[in-house]
């Protein structure tokens, strides 16, 4: 193989077919964001997990801001369950007042989580094993 000269293509050398993915630009095609997207299908109906939690879980430790960019990305024919999803602390994380936090706040509630300033219920926070 020759040598990589551009930062670039030492990154493609060692990275293959994540890579690979992640130029096609399609979310569809990076296998970290289907991670995700698995982990976040899965949580059940009247459970909330945190963005860290569910980046644990799909193997992707640390990587809490990528699971948000997963579920903000995601097609909207995958109907993934985005309102179970919170920040640390089960803070609802878009802006109080705006159309999501109302949307999110209203979809936890109709699935029985108790919502109240902008965060739910301890006791609906789960920590997801594994994936």
């Amino acid at each position: 193989m020759p040598r990589p000269t551009k930062m670039a293509d030492l990154f493609l050398a060692r990275d293959g077919a994540k890579s690979r993915a992640r130029r096609s630009g399609l979310p569809e095609d990076n296998p970290a964001f289907q991670d995700i997207w698995a982990v976040v299908g899965a949580i059940p109906r009247g459970a909330v997990s945190t963005y860290g939690a569910v980046a644990r879980a799909a193997g992707l430790p640390g990587r809490a801001r990528l699971a948000g960019r997963a579920l903000r990305e995601s097609p909207n024919e995958m109907k993934l369950p985005w309102h179970r999803v919170v920040g640390a602390g089960g803070r609802i994380v878009f802006p109080p007042g705006s159309l999501h936090h109302k949307e999110q706040a209203r979809r936890l509630r109709a699935e029985g989580v108790a919502v109240k300033a902008g965060r739910v219920d301890r006791e609906a926070i789960r920590d997801l094993e594994r994936f």
